[in-house]
């Protein structure tokens, strides 16, 4: 390893016997570092995966669609929640073990896309540099806080960096293998399936789109390369792609005429959902966290040192630091390095940076959103680390510049333990499986409205239909037909009220909508009618609680409220 190298060559060695024994000792014992940090690394991931789930889009999306599904026994339209309509891979994955009676091994089979991508990131670096910066890579990724949570929660981001990733890869080889036609054509069906795993998916399909022609008319040579034949390649790339792509599309257009409802809405049906606010993405940051200009032009910088798990203003994840810094060494004295490398680096930091300002200028900035460009700027930051000990010249002495090049691979790898172990402070991962506490417990200390879903699958007649207030659409512990108050950005109990002249008309508009109960987080709802309703509006509201609801069952600030 060229660490060892650098090591061997300060000047501390002399003996030949004794400097080649001392360096195998060293590579077996950094071998066991490596391994012990990888093996550890899994086990605690899986330990705290291991619990019930309680993240919210597993209980908003991706375990409730599912679960709906298999209560229905079919894929069927639910034009109550428009995220039934995006597309779902790894979410279909998830059916198998809900069939079984099991929400916890999705968590693992979201882990494994992780671990999936750990091989690919390992397998590229050990072709460029040698197995232990390959293993250091893979290590490097699946710690990182964002890779640790995700991993740990039934998401889908990790089979869409997945499935980018082997994507991007496989145009590197297609590249350094001559433009063999199998090559590109696997690459597209991965970037099919990234799509039909997440929307954001679209953006890697674009990034590399205008990649291959580029490639093919730039490398291609004089014989096989020009104009047309770039845009054939580049055309079947996007065919193949689309093509795999399309049962989701085709599901959508025949539910709403819209293939990728309900993005871009207006293009199809001359409308646009009600997803969210109006204002632009840097408009809302300006309004409701009151950044200034410079704060948010620092935007991309920020990402990488302020993110907070659960925090919308700070990303709702967190990276590591290095991720930003250590890449740039990796085109340190680049011309040394062989000519296909230095072509795989810049095509890595292009494809980084053009998906990053994709999803910047395209919605809400959250750190899983950007998840596609983690594994290339790992593998430039393992090119960086290898930089700095290969050719590193900010020192007279070796063995100063080795020690502050270990500091620094401690440092970005303590950062990701220290989160880890901040995991099991807020998960208690040991409690549930050591027995300590019940399923419900654990469930209950991240959603106190779970035993009021207890009490509505226990005790409710089951043709019962609850409409969820200020519940943040978190159906999947309900087991009774739900529908969500909130469509957007529209309350259908508020237009209810305004439109009715006395309570006796909102009690007949929701039973009207087949409606038995209300399922209301109390507080929140109490001061959304204080501040977002007028007086009259008010007094109906109060009215009609009084006169024709009964509270049914109260806990942790959730109340369930029967229709008289």
């Amino acid at each position: 390893m060229i660490f060892l190298q650098e090591v061997s060559d300060s000047g501390i060695l002399t003996d030949g016997k004794r400097k080649s024994d001392l360096i195998a000792g060293m590579k077996n014992y950094l071998k066991a570092i490596f391994l012990v940090l990888f093996v550890s690394l899994v086990l605690s991931i899986l330990i705290l995966a291991s619990t019930p789930p309680v993240s919210r889009d597993a209980l908003v999306h991706h375990l409730a669609i599912p679960k709906l599904y298999l209560k229905k026994g079919a894929i069927y339209e639910i034009p109550d929640i428009p995220f039934s309509y995006y597309p779902m891979n790894i979410d279909f994955l998830y059916i198998i073990p809900l069939y079984f009676g099991n929400d916890i091994i999705p968590k693992f089979i979201h882990f494994g896309f992780a671990l999936l991508t750990a091989w690919l990131v390992f397998n590229y670096l050990k072709s460029r540099l040698d197995p232990w910066w390959g293993l250091l890579g893979a290590i490097f990724f699946l710690s990182l806080p964002i890779i640790v949570k995700l991993s740990i929660t039934v998401y889908t981001d990790l089979g869409l960096i997945f499935f980018s990733t082997a994507s991007l890869l496989l145009i590197l080889k297609w590249l350094e293998e001559g433009f063999r036609l199998k090559l590109l054509l696997a690459s597209a069906v991965f970037c099919g399936l990234a799509m039909g795993t997440k929307y954001n998916g679209l953006i890697t399909l674009l990034v590399l789109t205008l990649f291959v022609p580029y490639l093919y008319s730039r490398f291609a040579g004089d014989k096989k390369g020009g104009f047309f034949p770039a845009i054939a390649q580049a055309g079947l790339f996007l065919i193949v792609a689309l093509l795999v792509f399309s049962p989701w599309m085709v599901r959508n257009y025949c539910w709403t005429h819209n293939p990728i409802f309900p993005l871009y809405d207006h293009w199809f049906r001359g409308e646009e959902i009600q997803s969210g606010s109006s204002v632009g993405f840097l408009s809302y940051r300006t309004l409701v966290y009151g950044e200034s200009w410079w704060q948010m032009a620092m935007l991309p910088v920020r990402i990488f040192f302020q993110g907070q798990d659960g925090n919308p203003q700070y990303f709702d994840g967190k990276l590591n630091p290095f991720l930003l810094f250590l890449p740039l060494f990796a085109f340190f004295r680049a011309r040394q390095d062989p000519r296909i490398i230095r072509v795989e680096k810049k095509i890595l930091l292009a494809f980084a940076g053009l998906c990053f300002l994709f999803a910047f200028f395209s919605s809400a900035l959250r750190i899983r959103y950007i998840g596609p460009i983690l594994p290339p700027l790992v593998i430039l930051s393992v090119f960086g680390m290898a930089n700095m000990v290969k050719v590193g010249r900010f020192f007279h002495s070796r063995v100063l510049r080795t020690f502050l090049i270990f500091v620094i691979f401690s440092s970005a790898l303590w950062l990701n333990a220290k989160y880890i172990a901040h995991q099991f402070v807020q998960v208690k991962p040991l409690d549930y499986l050591t027995g300590k506490i019940t399923r419900e417990e654990f469930i209950t200390r991240s959603r106190p409205e779970y035993p009021v879903m207890r009490y509505i699958n226990t005790r409710l007649a089951l043709d019962a239909k609850i409409l969820f207030i200020h519940m943040g659409n978190r159906g999947y512990y309900c087991d009774r037909e739900y529908v969500f108050d909130l469509q957007g950005t529209r309350s259908a109990f508020q237009q209810l009220v305004r439109k009715s002249p006395d309570p006796e008309k909102i009690s007949q508009g929701i039973r009207g909508m087949g409606v038995t109960h209300l399922l209301i987080h109390w507080e929140l709802f109490r001061r959304w009618v204080g501040s977002e309703f007028d007086s009259e509006d008010r007094k109906k509201a109060e009215l009609f609680f009084r006169q024709h609801v009964r509270l049914e069952f109260f806990h942790g600030g959730y109340g369930l409220f029967l229709i008289l």
